[in-house]
This record gives structure tokens, sequence and C-alpha cells, in this order.
């Protein structure tokens, strides 16, 4: 059988970093290419004890369906945390949980734009927010981001010169794949200009709680007085990226219609791990197991820059995140990249070549994203110094 694909999904790709995880069943492999949060923060035997109790006093309803906007205790816990710890969330605001912090650019993606309409995004950007635009026949424009953030003038101009951006996308704090946190300048500025040119802004926040340096930037939702920002999170990198539970806040009236639209796509999220997470939440708080957290990344984080600043070429340069879970790497311009990686690849090392991250195939990059969550500090250590060798060989 033939088929024929529809317009909105034809150009698409599988994600490369979905493509790498295959090749990774050989032991000798190094690999720096994950996105994952580290086994070592998965708070399993809290989680256990949560469980049977659950399926104690309430199985029958966990196994039940649930209600789209999501379990109501995990609703308002998540709604106060956000108010609480981070002032994000007005009175205009609502908040319903989603299937992993996916599910939540998708939706947006699918209530807010139309075949043909423009998304603006970081360049670069994460691969699955990405792809989630091309789904929906997005047109991706992409802003360099900088060491800070993007260019607000940049981003004004194409504003101006593109009467049909529907979308702002961002990933504010420690952004992937490149590490690097916008600015509060940046944001008020960012928040000012798509209020002036009333274009939503998605803020992507799943790395946000993961800082291990440095001071908190507010989130540019905790800014919005108006409802044009809308605000999605994720329990997969503090507490289990399998349990895929996630979050969106936003207007009322536009999470209504989200809504909707997540009754004809799963109905709603897994009510058993929604009581899980609510539980842990319930009876051991997130403060604590968000903090060691933290110093286990800190730690990988720190001995990778070490090992960098050691063994990579003096024209290699890198972001030092103070958070999340990625740094980026960058080689002088000209690097032939693809030579590069099948170099790692024959030393047995894993990275996530930049195109992947890239909004238009015309977009030229000379880089690479790590990640220092999964890996133990010996591979960190192994690892760079084989990247070392293999880069003053290349370039």
């Amino acid at each position: 059988m033939e088929f024929q694909f529809s317009n909105k999904v034809e150009p698409l790709k599988p994600s490369a970093i979905r493509e790498i995880f295959k090749s990774l069943t050989n032991p000798n492999v190094i690999s720096f290419a994950a996105g994952n949060p580290s086994p070592l923060s998965f708070p399993t035997d809290k989680l256990q004890v949560l469980a049977n109790e659950i399926f104690d006093n309430q199985a029958a309803f966990s196994l039940q369906y649930g209600i789209t906007e999501g379990y109501m205790p995990l609703r308002e816990q998540v709604a106060d945390r956000l108010k609480s710890k981070f002032n994000t969330g007005k009175d205009f605001d609502d908040t319903i949980i989603t299937s992993g912090g996916q599910q939540a650019i998708d939706l947006v993606a699918k209530v807010l734009c139309n075949e043909g309409d423009t998304v603006v995004c970081e360049t670069p950007s994460f691969i699955g927010a990405l792809n989630a635009f091309r789904s929906h026949g997005c047109v991706l424009k992409g802003l360099d981001v900088g060491n800070d953030g993007i260019n607000p003038d940049e981003l004004e101009a194409l504003l101006k010169s593109d009467k049909k951006v529907k979308l702002i996308y961002l990933i504010p704090t420690f952004q992937n794949p490149a590490g690097i946190t916008m600015s509060l300048e940046k944001r008020k500025a960012v928040l000012s200009i798509a209020k002036k040119y009333r274009v939503p802004i998605l803020e992507d926040n799943p790395y946000g709680e993961l800082r291990f340096s440095g001071e908190d930037v507010p989130t540019i939702k905790s800014m919005d007085d108006e409802g044009i920002v809308a605000y999605t999170g994720s329990f997969s990198k503090i507490l289990s990226a399998g349990m895929r539970v996630g979050f969106l806040c936003g207007h009322k009236e536009l999470l209504q219609k989200v809504t909707v639209c997540k009754q004809t796509n799963d109905v709603h999220t897994n009510l058993f791990f929604q009581m899980l997470c609510s539980k842990f939440i319930e009876k051991y708080g997130l403060d604590d197991h968000i903090k060691g957290i933290c110093d286990l990344y800190r730690d990988n984080c720190r001995t990778m820059i070490e090992q960098m600043e050691k063994h990579f070429p003096e024209n290699v340069k890198f972001t030092r995140p103070d958070g999340g879970l990625f740094l980026w790497c960058t080689t002088p311009a000209g690097t032939d990249m693809q030579k590069l990686i099948q170099n790692f690849v024959a030393a047995d090392i894993a990275v996530v070549p930049g195109a992947t991250f890239m909004p238009s195939a015309d977009d030229v990059t000379y880089s690479f994203r790590m990640n220092y969550s999964m890996p133990t500090k010996d591979q960190i250590i192994r690892g760079v110094e084989t990247m070392g060798k293999v880069l003053k060989k290349t370039l």
C-alpha cells in the first residue's frame, strides 16, 4: 500500500535525538545526547509507597476516566505553587494538566495557529516544539538566542514585517538546547512588544526549577497583566519523565478552547500518575527533592566544564549554564560538522548535532548539544577527554 500523507505531516522527519537513542545499545558508547533526567533523581522508594496507598484506598477511582482539565487536587497544587513560588498566574488565568509539556505546546499551536501562520522562535530551539508547529503547517522564523535571549529589536522588526505571526515561542530559562537564560531586561522588552502587536507568547519552562547557581529570574508570565502569555511546565524533569504529567497556565478563555481540543486528543492525562504526583507533593513536598537534583546536576555540569576547559581546543566555545540539563558547544565557522559527528561516533561518543534544533533547513550551525544529567562523573571525564582528541584532530 502506498500512502499519501497529509501536507501537514509530509515534511516531518524523525527526531534525530530519538534516532540517536536507537544506536546507544552499544555499552561502549558514552552518550551526551540524551535529554533525560538522571535516574538518580527518581524518588522510587517514596513513589512506591504512594502507589501502594493509591491502590489500597483509591484503586477503582485511579483506574477510571478523569476530567479533561485534570485531577482537581493536582491542579490546585500546581496553581498554588506557581503563585506562591513564582508569582505566576492571575485572576483571569486557569491551570490544566496535560500529558507532558509537549502536549501543552501542541495544543496551544492547534488552538491559535492556522496553516501558513508564522511562529517566532529562538534559534536554536527545542525540536519537539518545532515539529509540533510544523505539524500544524506553521512557518517558523527564528531569532538568534544570543547569550542572554533574543534581541527585542529584531523581534519587533519581524512583527512589523510579517503580519501572519500568531505566536512567539520561548524557553527563557536554561534554554534547550543552548542552556542560556534570558535576562530580565529582555523579558520585559519582549513582553512589551508582544502586547504592542497583540501576539501571544508561549513560555516553555520545564527546566526553571533546576537552578544550581545564580539568582532566579522572574518568569515572563509573572509580569503578564493581560493574559497574553501562556505558560507550560512539567513534572518530567523534577519527578519522572515517564509519567508524562505536565501543565498549562493561561487565560481562561484560551484554556477553555485548549480543553476542548485535548478531549479529541487523549480525553485526559493518565489519572493514576496525576494522583501519584499530587500525593507526592502533599506528603513530601517538592523543594527538598528538587534541591537534591540540583546538587547532582551542579556537580556534573562543573565536572563537564572543567574537563572541556582542560581538553577542548581554545577555538571551541561553550555555554556555562546556571541550571537545566544542557550546554551548547560551537566550533569555528566552516567546520565540516558531518565529519565531526562521524568522528565522534567512531570514537564511541554521542552528541546531538546543532542542525537538529534549527527552525529552518537553511539555517547554518557549527554547534552541537551536550547533556550532563545522564552520564556518570567518570563517563564525563573519559568522554570529554576523548572528544578533545577528536576535535583537535578534526578542526
